[in-house]
């Protein structure tokens, strides 16, 4: 019930525009007030600025500018048709050139899955417009997003070793074979099952079959809706070109090889996570190689009973989290 007040007083509450940054335009949702300090949401793999709703209301009603824009090739903001066009260096640029048309200096990030990602490399490359961060989901893991050796092995080449080749980030690299997957006419299955995790990473079926099971207690038909209409209408290929620039973001990154993130950091993650349960990551994380690449790390939170979408599905505990975080500064 909080959780469904909070989305409805979200929704109540969001300014919509749309902005030039970055040579593309984006769609960009905003909350609270314009003189508040800024908080700029950067979200995942397959979802839109609508994933921080709750965030941005609890934000909001303490003080706070929440900007969350749909990424390139997400929602209102342009897909370039280039597979290229969705670097690393692309999309922080994106963030960098809205801060600037936004006339924000610096910011506070939160980031989730490829927003994760995303806000690593722009605390990498650009920590000067960064006043902490709090990443979700996604713990920097040094080798597997910048080159650091000539012993490094590729990104794509990692997770097929790891996983196999039917892992989902490893059948997304060639085009045209994920959009039959992920086809726009099959959106609401999509949408359903991944917010669901009712799906194996591994296969991601291609049917459309009837949804059985009911909807979690923090998952609305509603919400289902909106990111339906949203894929429906943009399809998923912009989605997936990040994946297909994952071994290219590897090599771009590789001036910032041993570098560190200078900025402060809390990271949250759920124990059902998959990503929290990659080989040797659980030890990285809380036996001091985290700690080593981030030295400003200041807290690990893992939330029990939370999975890949931890903002949606402990909604009101990680909104707690990023407030007690930031407030500090």
């Amino acid at each position: 019930m909080e959780a469904d007040q909070g989305a409805a007083a979200a929704a109540a509450a969001i300014r919509h525009r749309t902005v030039e940054a970055n040579g593309i335009s984006v769609h960009v949702a905003e909350a609270g007030p314009e003189d508040g300090k800024a908080v700029l949401f950067l979200h995942g793999f397959p979802e839109l600025w609508y994933s921080w709703r709750h965030q941005m209301a609890h934000l909001a009603s303490r003080g706070y500018r929440c900007v969350a824009p749909d990424l390139r090739g997400y929602g209102g903001t342009d897909a370039p048709p280039d597979v290229q066009a969705y670097s690393a260096f692309h999309v922080v640029g994106d963030a960098v050139a809205l801060l600037d048309a936004l006339g924000i200096t610096k910011v506070f990030v939160v980031g989730h899955d490829w927003g994760a990602i995303i806000a690593w490399y722009l605390c990498l490359f650009r920590p000067d417009r960064v006043t902490a961060l709090v990443n979700t989901s996604v713990a920097f893991m040094r080798s597997v997003f910048i080159r650091t050796g000539p012993n490094a092995v590729k990104t794509t080449d990692h997770f097929n070793r790891a996983y196999g080749p039917t892992y989902y980030i490893c059948r997304f690299q060639e085009p045209g074979v994920a959009e039959k997957e992920f086809a726009p006419a099959y959106a609401r299955h999509i949408m359903t099952r991944v917010l669901c995790n009712r799906f194996s990473e591994r296969k991601a079926d291609s049917e459309v079959q009837p949804e059985a099971e009911p909807l979690p207690a923090w998952l609305t038909e509603a919400d289902i809706d909106y990111f339906t209409a949203a894929f429906e209408k943009t399809g998923f290929t912009g989605a997936i070109n990040y994946y297909r620039n994952m071994d290219r973001n590897w090599e771009l990154a590789a001036p910032w090889a041993d570098a560190k993130v200078t900025v402060p950091t809390k990271f949250i993650v759920g124990d059902g996570d998959l990503t929290y349960n990659y080989a040797g990551i659980q030890d990285y994380i809380h036996k001091g190689g985290f700690k080593e690449d981030v030295p400003l790390l200041e807290e690990v939170v893992v939330i029990p009973g939370a999975g890949h979408f931890i903002q949606q599905e402990k909604a009101q505990e990680v909104s707690e989290h990023i407030h007690s975080f930031i407030a500090k500064f």
